[in-house]
């Protein structure tokens, strides 16, 4: 399956693109992360939960951080499995100024395989979107947040 699309960031480009290399911020930000640790450079374990119909299950598996062009783009490649199938993606991430922000556009390719598979493509597409669109609110919520992500912490 094909995903692609964009989402305005609030906050200047160098900014965006160090929320979206933060492995803190993405784990409270990936619908269903239950944790996201460091295993290598650019590379991390992750668990997380898939809810998709009357379907649910643990997925364990890796994210990695490749190809990255400071500030503007890098790819997002997640592997994951469980009992109720797999999925990979692998989406190239494009950072761009615009007024009142960044824009991140998207696109990439997501498979899976196993029950989750037996759902149905559409449902699959709705679900991707879905969890792609929460993804981008956690997100914009995390850069609005005051503390831990203060202009001088990120720095």
């Amino acid at each position: 399956m094909k995903i692609s699309g964009s989402f305005l960031v609030p906050v200047p480009q160098e900014r965006a693109f160090r929320l979206l290399q933060d492995p803190v911020v993405l784990a409270r930000s990936m619908p269903g992360c239950d944790t996201l640790e460091r295993i290598g450079d650019n590379e991390y374990h992750m668990k997380m939960k898939m809810v998709l119909a009357s379907i649910s299950g643990l997925f364990d598996g890796k994210v990695r951080i490749a190809d990255s062009r400071p500030h503007s783009s890098f790819r997002l490649i997640v592997e994951g499995a469980g009992r109720i199938g797999f999925m990979k993606g692998d989406g190239l991430l494009t950072l761009t100024p615009v007024e009142g922000g960044t824009n991140v556009g998207y696109e990439g390719t997501v498979e899976v395989g196993g029950t989750i598979a037996a759902v149905g493509q559409r449902l699959l597409d709705t679900t991707a979107r879905m969890m792609i669109k929460r993804f981008f609110e956690k997100l914009t919520a995390e850069s609005a947040s005051s503390g831990a992500f203060s202009p001088t912490a990120i720095l």
